[in-house]
């Protein structure tokens, strides 16, 4: 059994991580938090495009190599692994699909980070943003995702386990399990596979 794992909101809390360090750089422009449970740093912050650009070219490099991973997925992932499910990481993350030196510098970014947080893995795949595709070619027996759109699509063909974000509450129905620690993606994953 394969399972895909996003990284950006699943493996991380990019949500709190957004919350909290947007908050401060968005101050000097007299920015707060507007809507919280928006996916877009933009949207949440009621930003200009040019303030959200600002952010992420100030922010991504020190999220993408600091930011820790979320309590005991490494030790989860490595439970699934023990049983024979194969891991499968399955990112968007921003630049990783591009073919020039940023893309090939935020792929080394992002498997030194999965190193470092020992987060084991059989494969990684970087993405488009449609992950549909993807899981549909690799096989992937299950998702576990954070994004709107990719959940509501790919729920249309493998379960999908919603990691718990406020941007994602309206995600319900078939085949969408809702996780909120990583220990409970493990006993969703165990409860889809028995039934």
């Amino acid at each position: 059994m394969k399972i895909g794992i996003d990284i950006d909101g699943v493996l991380t809390d990019f949500e709190k991580w957004q919350l909290d360090v947007g908050s401060k750089f968005f101050l000097k422009y007299n920015k707060n938090i507007v809507v919280p449970d928006g996916y877009d740093s933009d949207v949440v912050f009621n930003a200009t495009k040019e303030m959200d650009s600002e952010f992420w070219n100030y922010y991504l490099y020190d999220y993408a190599k600091n930011e820790p991973a979320r309590k005991f997925s490494n030790e989860v992932i490595d439970k699934l692994k023990n049983n024979g499910y194969k891991i499968y990481i399955i990112t968007a993350r921003y630049l990783t699909n591009r073919n020039d030196n940023l893309g090939k510098e935020m792929r080394k970014i992002v498997k030194d980070w999965l190193k470092r947080n020992k987060i084991n893995y059989d494969k990684i795949i970087f993405s488009p943003e449609d992950k549909l595709e993807i899981c549909k070619k690799n096989n992937i027996d299950i998702m576990i995702e954070d994004k709107v759109e990719n959940i509501n699509n790919i729920s249309k063909i493998i379960p999908v386990i919603c990691f718990n974000a406020g941007y994602n509450k309206m995600c319900n129905g078939k085949n969408i399990f809702r996780a909120y620690t990583w220990y409970d993606v493990y006993y969703q994953i165990t409860n889809i596979i028995n039934n």
